[in-house]
């Protein structure tokens, strides 16, 4: 995997929404935050468009994104927020000055189609971590800022969290792919699928219900992503849904069944995902994962 270049101060980034519409009263927070890091920021032509729930066409999310990709002034693509629309632009986006001069695309959410697509057929990594749209909220905490800080400027975090009764011990070394389930599951044998063989998979979601999540782990089962993988780890499983009837699992359940019968570690609740702890991971880099009795550990290679 190729790694991009790290921030310094001075360098200038990018503000794009490949998604869902935004507001300018949203993204102001971030502006101000990322410019107290030494950085220039930059917002896309269309940011703040709107056409229907986009933030824009599908023309002009891909003009931005296209300008962000081939614009060498800018060492970093933020995504402003997720939602749903990156998957209608991805197959149009032209990455061939971006594999010369790969830079960091950060985000989550929806923004695991530009993860996928990127670590699996580009061989670049990319940034899980957090977008603008969070970075005025209260309950945004700061481990969240401190660890998307760090490893844009190149200081690589360790994560030392506590285990919990539901994981499964062990250590794993392994390629980190994934991402949002719900977007995994939608990119399933398309060319942004993801080949999880060895591969330490993490998965986070929020707002599905119940029987939705176990739908979408039968298909990654069924598919053969589980079942090679050196290890697993679950993020924030948030304000799931259920039916009138209910399922009768919650959703920590709903994945472990489907992966108990397997013998590599399987770490839950780790601080990633839609959660006010949302730690930065670093996908396609190779990590190190101990899940053990008294703490759970992430390392890069």
């Amino acid at each position: 995997m190729q790694t991009p270049g790290y921030l310094k101060k001075g360098d200038q980034v990018m503000i794009v929404a490949p998604a869902r519409k935004i507001a300018p009263e949203e993204v102001e927070p971030a502006r101000k935050i990322l410019e107290s890091w030494g950085l220039k920021v930059e917002y896309a032509r269309h940011l703040f468009g709107i056409y229907n729930q986009f933030s824009g066409t599908d023309s002009e999310r891909l003009e931005d994104f296209q300008q962000a990709l081939d614009d060498p002034r800018v060492k970093a693509i933020i995504c402003a927020r997720g939602g749903y629309g990156s998957v209608r632009i991805i197959d149009r986006l032209d990455f061939s000055r971006f594999i010369e001069k790969p830079k960091w695309i950060v985000g989550y959410s929806d923004i695991t189609v530009f993860h996928s697509h990127i670590n699996q057929n580009l061989g670049i990594e990319t940034l899980h971590a957090e977008m603008p749209l969070n970075f005025g909220k209260e309950k945004t905490k700061a481990e969240t800022f401190d660890s998307l800080k760090k490893t844009l400027c190149g200081r690589i975090p360790e994560y030392n969290i506590p285990t919990f009764d539901s994981n499964r011990l062990g250590k794993a070394q392994g390629i980190l792919t994934g991402g949002n389930l719900s977007m995994l599951y939608s990119l399933m044998g398309s060319p942004s699928d993801i080949n999880t063989e060895n591969k330490i998979l993490f998965i986070e979601d929020l707002d599905e219900y119940l029987y939705h999540v176990d739908r979408m782990m039968m298909n990654l089962k069924r598919n053969g992503k589980l079942d090679r993988l050196a290890g697993l780890i679950v993020g924030g499983l948030s304000d799931m849904n259920d039916n009138s009837i209910a399922f009768g699992k919650t959703a920590k359940e709903i994945v472990w069944e489907h992966v108990q019968e397997y013998n590599y570690p399987v770490c839950f609740d780790f601080p990633a995902g839609h959660i006010p702890d949302n730690r930065a991971l670093i996908m396609g880099r190779e990590i190190l994962l101990t899940v053990g009795k008294e703490e759970i550990r992430v390392f890069y290679k």
